[in-house]
């Protein structure tokens, strides 16, 4: 057995046996929804139809209904496009690095956020979509041979690139979570009283028995895919700052792009999971798995990233100040001085300052900070995104086309239904699937269950 030395902190806490794991785990899937659930779900939900709402009419009405304008023609989709994206790259990250890295905190937190991964790229997807106007034609847009005359893609465009990063890393992601879940739902299935409950869990467990064998595959299947899904995540936000990094558009047409959005990618998507984790932790009395080591852990991380982003963009100034352009230099004089400032300032703030805070011990270990936190940089990078493409756009080299973006009420409830739309379907999978990967977790409890730390230390003494 795999012996972990006492100092360490142990990752379940309280007495706990196999069966007890088992028992907290299924409680949420098992047992009825608190009440708190059903007014999240509630609000989500209204926040959802009203997105739906906004995009019959923005079909209906083509995207005039959006705030764009002729210089500014990329505003608001494509900011919570990015910024979604971005989101999505945590989880299978935290749960395929991680796992590379035979971390074994990971245990308890990698779920949500692989669910949250596959969740955000489905609300992201929506974006682009739409933005091309005409949705019925989309198909166009589509590899058909030539039916319509000759009409393939043109693969030179990055915006081609997005598509496929995108669908590779949606499909990856979602076999990879699905993998994980199998001995989850094999327990559930064995535990279904309700034969339909039964039923429906019996074929989504594969058939798994839990031999030796069957573990073995698991094992085998983790890793491929582990090692699939880690150069993924950097691709996929590489090609996305393509889209932009391959225009002559000062304040986009940079190189160093490509390292820039990864970081802030992995940094608002830690700190998506922070604030999905600690409602989690909360509402289904998780505090025995979820511990205090394991938010500590993520705090970190988003402190380290926070901080690499903050130097990617002193990087971009003394680029643009090195570069000797004017057209250069005045995008970015323009950003943090001109009619946008508020913006580049909240930015600046939120994702360079705030994390600085996790420094301190006492901060990072505490819930209600981490929480605020956590939405702060999320905030920051949206921001973030806004101040990348609109103030970049809105002073062209032409004074001629100079304007000013201000969203419309559809580019809001567009917006706020996305959000309503992730909730939504997280939420459903809290109370469906198991949020902790029980037979992971399992694994090392005999080495790092509190309890079992316990009994192993008084073991030592007696020897000695």
């Amino acid at each position: 057995m795999h012996y972990e030395s006492p100092v360490r902190e142990p990752l379940v806490l309280g007495n706990k046996t196999y069966h007890d794991i088992t028992l907290d785990v299924v409680r949420p899937v098992e047992s009825t929804a608190p009440k708190a659930w059903w007014i999240a779900f509630s609000i989500a939900l209204a926040m959802f139809l009203w997105g739906v709402g906004a995009i019959l009419w923005t079909i209906a009405n083509g995207i005039g209904s959006w705030g764009l304008n002729k210089t500014v023609g990329w505003a608001w989709d494509i900011t919570n496009f990015v910024w979604w994206v971005g989101i999505g790259h945590a989880g299978t990250l935290i749960s395929a690095m991680l796992l590379l890295f035979r971390q074994k905190w990971r245990m308890s937190i990698e779920r949500s956020p692989e669910a949250m991964t596959i969740f955000s790229v489905l609300q992201a997807g929506l974006f682009p979509v739409i933005h091309m106007g005409r949705v019925w034609v989309a198909y166009f847009v589509l590899p058909i041979p030539n039916q319509f005359g000759s009409l393939w893609v043109n693969f030179n465009s990055p915006l081609l690139w997005d598509v496929f990063a995108l669908s590779t890393y949606l499909s990856v992601s979602t076999v990879f979570w699905y993998v994980g879940l199998i001995p989850d739902f094999a327990m559930i299935r064995d535990r279904a009283i309700n034969p339909i409950q039964k039923h429906i869990y019996r074929i989504l467990s594969f058939g798994w028995g839990g031999k030796a064998k069957h573990w073995q595959r698991f094992e085998e299947v983790s890793l491929v895919l582990a090692g699939l899904a880690t150069p993924l995540v950097l691709s996929v936000h590489t090609i996305v700052s393509m889209d932009f990094a391959t225009s002559v558009i000062p304040g986009w047409h940079t190189t160093i792009f490509p390292p820039y959005f990864v970081a802030g990618a992995i940094f608002s998507g830690f700190a998506m999971v922070q604030t999905l984790l600690i409602i989690v932790r909360k509402l289904f009395k998780m505090e025995d798995y979820i511990t205090i080591q394991h938010i500590e852990m993520m705090n970190i991380i988003i402190m380290v990233t926070g901080s690499i982003v903050g130097v990617a963009y002193i990087t971009e100034l003394f680029i643009a100040y090195y570069s000797g352009v004017e057209y250069e230099q005045y995008a970015f004089l323009n950003r943090a001085t001109g009619p946008y400032w508020w913006a580049y300032w909240s930015m600046m703030t939120c994702n360079v300052f705030s994390p600085q805070f996790m420094w301190s011990k006492k901060l990072r270990t505490n819930l209600v900070f981490t929480f605020i936190i956590s939405i702060v940089v999320n905030i920051g990078m949206w921001f973030e995104r806004f101040v990348i493409i609109v103030t970049s756009l809105h002073r062209d080299y032409l004074p001629s086309s100079w304007a000013m973006f201000s969203p419309s009420s559809i580019d809001i409830a567009f917006y706020m239904g996305t959000i309503g739309f992730f909730f939504v379907l997280f939420l459903l999978y809290a109370r469906t699937f198991p949020v902790i990967a029980q037979a992971e977790l399992k694994t090392i409890l005999k080495s790092s269950g509190a309890s079992q730390k316990k009994h192993h230390t008084e073991d030592d003494h007696a020897h000695h």
